[in-house]
C-alpha cells in the first residue's frame, strides 16, 4: 500500500463507534502522528459519596469505568495500548492521561509495549472536587505519560512555542488549569453534565501546539464528548475519534459542528534555529555573497581572518571553520561563528548571519 493510498483510506475528521482496539485494528498500520488517550481510570468507587449537607455526588460510576480485577483492567491496558502502538508512525508519539488509580499500572504498559517515556506532566487542578469524607489528601491533581512510539522516534515537540506561551521561561511539566466548570460543561438532553470526565480545552491546547503540527492526525480512541477533536480542527488538525457509547458520539459531532477552525495565518507557532534550513558558510562563498579573501572582523574587533575558497577561514595561524577558528582566537570551547563574524558592507559592520537568513527566506519562497 502506498503513502497516498493509506492516507486516503484513513476516516479523517470522523468519530468511529464500537470498541477501540476493534476500530484501531481496522485502520492502516503506521498511520496517525498523535494518540491522545483518557481511557477509564477503573477508580474503584465503594458506594455512594455525598456533601456535608446530604446531596449525592456525581461521581463517574459509569459501567465503562468498571473492571472486575486489576488483571482484567491490566490486560485492557495492554491491548489497547498495542493498537494504538501499531497505528502510530514512526516518529509518533503518545499521550495517556490518569489519576492514581490507574496511571501507574498505565506507565509500566507503556515501557512494556515498547513506548519510550519522554516526560510526566502533572495536571494541578486550581478547582479539584474536595474530599468530602476526610480521610485523605485532596485529590487535586492528574498524571499525562508522553511517550514517543521508540527510543528512536524522532518526535514533534515545539520547544520554542511553549517557550514563548510561558513568556520565554522553559515550559515546565506541572501544568495548571481548572476542571471544567460553567460554559464548557457540556450538558446532555436531560440537563445532566454530559460525560463526568471531560476535559478542558486548555490542556489539550497545550498538548497539540506542544506535539504536533497543523495537517498531523490525532487519533482520540476514548473520544468521549469530544474534546480533542474540538481542539484538533480549531488547531488545524486532523482526527480520529472512536467512542463506543451513542449518546457521547451525538454530543461531541454536534459540538464539533459548531467550532470555528483558526485562520491558516494564525496557525504558525515560534520557531527555534534549529528547526530552520541549514546552510553551510561554504554556500555564501559559492553563490558569491563572500568572495575568497574578504577578511571578516570578529565581534570584538580585536580578530581578523581571510575566507578561503572552501568556506573555512585563515588568520595565518589558525585555520578552519567560521565556529573553529572564532573558539580558538577565544580560548573558548565553543564559538557561533554566524553572530561573531562580520563584514563591511556600506561603511558597516554586518554579521554573516544576515547572508545566510537571507539565503532561508528565499528557500522558504521556493519551498
Amino acid at each position: 500500500m502506498t503513502a497516498g493510498t493509506r492516507e486516503l483510506a484513513l476516516p479523517l475528521d470522523t468519530v468511529l463507534s464500537g470498541d477501540c482496539v476493534a476500530a484501531m485494528d481496522a485502520l492502516p498500520e503506521a498511520s496517525v502522528d498523535l494518540v491522545f488517550a483518557d481511557p477509564p481510570y477503573n477508580l474503584q468507587l465503594r458506594g455512594d459519596l455525598h456533601r456535608p449537607e446530604g446531596s449525592r455526588v456525581d461521581a463517574c460510576d459509569n459501567d465503562w469505568d468498571q473492571f472486575d480485577t486489576f488483571a482484567a483492567y491490566d490486560r485492557f491496558t495492554r491491548d489497547w495500548l498495542r493498537a494504538a502502538r501499531r497505528v502510530l508512525k514512526p516518529d509518533g508519539a503518545i499521550w495517556a492521561i490518569g489519576s492514581y488509580h490507574n496511571v501507574f499500572r498505565m506507565g509500566a504498559a507503556l515501557q512494556d509495549a515498547g513506548f519510550w517515556i519522554l516526560n510526566d506532566v502533572v495536571w494541578r487542578k486550581t478547582n479539584p472536587m474536595p474530599n468530602f469524607r476526610g480521610k485523605r489528601l485532596t485529590n487535586a491533581h492528574e498524571t499525562l505519560i508522553w511517550a514517543s512510539k521508540s527510543e528512536k522516534s524522532r518526535y514533534t515537540f515545539n520547544y520554542e512555542a511553549m517557550k514563548a506561551a510561558n513568556e520565554g521561561v522553559q515550559m515546565r511539566s506541572d501544568w495548571t488549569f481548572p476542571i471544567c466548570t460553567g460554559h464548557e460543561r457540556l450538558k446532555n438532553a436531560r440537563g445532566e453534565k454530559a460525560h463526568p470526565t471531560q476535559k478542558p480545552e486548555a490542556l489539550l491546547h497545550r498538548v497539540l501546539t506542544a506535539t504536533t503540527e497543523p495537517g498531523d492526525v490525532v487519533l482520540d480512541p476514548f473520544f468521549g464528548t469530544g474534546t480533542t477533536g474540538a481542539v484538533a480542527k480549531m488547531l488545524g488538525r486532523r482526527f480520529i475519534g472512536i467512542e463506543r457509547e451513542a449518546e457521547y458520539r451525538e454530543i461531541a459531532e454536534a459540538r464539533i459542528a459548531r467550532v470555528r477552525p483558526v485562520e491558516a495565518a494564525s496557525l504558525e507557532i515560534t520557531r527555534g534555529k534549529r528547526a530552520e534550513p541549514r546552510v553551510p558558510f561554504g554556500t555564501l562563498v559559492e553563490r558569491g555573497m563572500i568572495r575568497p579573501g574578504e577578511e571578516l572582523r570578529s565581534l570584538n574587533g580585536r580578530h581578523r581572518a581571510k575566507v578561503r575558497v572552501d568556506g573555512t577561514l585563515c588568520t595565518g595561524v589558525e585555520k578552519g571553520s567560521i565556529h573553529q577558528v572564532g573558539a580558538r582566537l577565544e580560548g573558548a570551547p565553543s564559538c557561533n561563528g554566524w553572530t561573531y563574524w562580520h563584514f563591511k558592507r556600506e561603511g558597516r559592520d554586518v554579521p554573516i548571519d544576515a547572508l545566510r537568513q537571507q539565503v532561508r527566506a528565499e528557500m522558504a519562497a521556493t519551498a
